[in-house]
């Protein structure tokens, strides 16, 4: 059996308490101290992993003691240093592949440096996330009755691994595509591979799109109730989120959905609660969880580009291995009908109820 490790940290010091409930009596930047002297450490052992071929797997959940503010702010030596020091945990565990989790995926060169130092192959899941969160855009597009030859897609986050590809390839399916990025000679480059693409760096031209696509690397809200057309999809891919919680409560005539949310094969059990229900997984742990059940103990998604070739590939064994799409969820809570059916309301020009009226 090859095993596995996947790294998460703290997405804000809040997250902190979770671990220790004092946490949340202190002032943010105090708990950023005191964590960065911390060591990383196992959070929990993941068991129950069986594939329909009768492959399984077991690994371990590696908490890596740095939030994304200190991941962005602090020398990237000592981020390069904090990562490693997990695979190394991992590997006296018994891993043989280790996942990065949120902002360890992307902070730095996406990975290639902390493969370099670690015992043992890394990859950032980002293939996998890329194929769930274009398979869960065009689901929910679907849902709403959305024509995409008609229909404007915008990728926030367009020059990053994940950005990029999701727009290459949902860029064929829509009428037009709007890429946004915060460098504009980079997001030129990705919207130069796309026909008919426009490239920008602000974000009020989300306006004018029917479906987005949201992967930053910000580690605060991008995304707010006022830059949303009426009956859009947006497909929030990023952790912590771009989409701010405001776009619940004020705009009920959206569509918003988590990109990769994945449900995982057997009777897994995580030990360890991060807001999903049991059974299901982020897509980025689901590709290390398919490494290793294909034996495939190799660094794979690295740096800032995905191929499609990669995002192809972990299609057919997430097929193969039985995990798939596990539905929409917005802000930790499923999608029900009535959130679509407001949002295609919305899209064919109806009065949306407000939420608080429904209930």
């Amino acid at each position: 059996m090859t095993r596995f490790a996947f790294i998460i940290h703290p997405l804000s010091a809040k997250d902190v308490a979770r671990k220790y409930p004092l946490a949340q009596f202190l002032p943010e930047r105090l708990v950023e101290a005191l964590i960065r002297m911390k060591k990383p450490l196992i959070l929990s052992k993941i068991t129950g992993i069986t594939s329909p071929t009768g492959a399984t797997t077991e690994g371990w959940f590696i908490a890596c003691p740095l939030t994304p503010r200190q991941m962005l702010t602090l020398p990237i030596e000592e981020v390069y240093e904090k990562i490693t020091a997990c695979a190394v945990l991992a590997a006296k565990q018994g891993a043989q592949i280790i996942g990065l989790g949120a902002f360890t995926a992307v902070v730095g060169d996406g990975g290639i440096t902390v493969a370099k130092r670690s015992p043992i192959a890394v990859t950032s899941g980002n293939s996998y996330t890329v194929a769930t969160a274009i398979e869960g855009t065009l689901q929910a597009c679907e849902l709403l009755g959305m024509d995409l030859s008609k229909s404007t897609l915008a990728v926030v986050g367009a020059t990053g691994s994940i950005g990029k590809t999701c727009a290459k390839v949902l860029g064929k399916r829509f009428g037009r595509t709007i890429v946004i990025g915060r460098d504009l000679e980079r997001t030129q480059a990705v919207a130069a591979e796309i026909s008919g693409a426009v490239a920008s760096t602000t974000i009020d031209l989300i306006h004018e799109a029917d479906a987005i696509v949201t992967v930053t690397s910000a580690d605060s809200e991008v995304i707010l109730p006022e830059h949303l057309k009426p009956g859009a999809v947006v497909c929030d891919v990023a952790r912590p989120r771009d989409v701010s919680v405001r776009v619940s409560r004020e705009r009920p005539d959206v569509l918003v959905i988590e990109g990769g949310v994945v449900q995982v094969p057997g009777d897994v059990q995580f030990n360890f609660r991060f807001g999903f229900p049991d059974g299901m997984a982020y897509a980025c742990m689901s590709e290390t969880m398919m490494l290793a059940l294909e034996e495939r103990a190799e660094s794979y998604t690295l740096g800032k580009d995905v191929s499609v070739e990669q995002v192809e590939e972990m299609l057919a064994l997430a097929k193969k291995h039985g995990f798939k799409l596990a539905g929409f969820r917005s802000f930790e809570k499923a999608v029900d009908q009535a959130a679509i059916d407001r949002a295609k309301s919305a899209r064919a020009g109806l009065a949306v109820v407000p939420v608080a009226a429904t209930l």
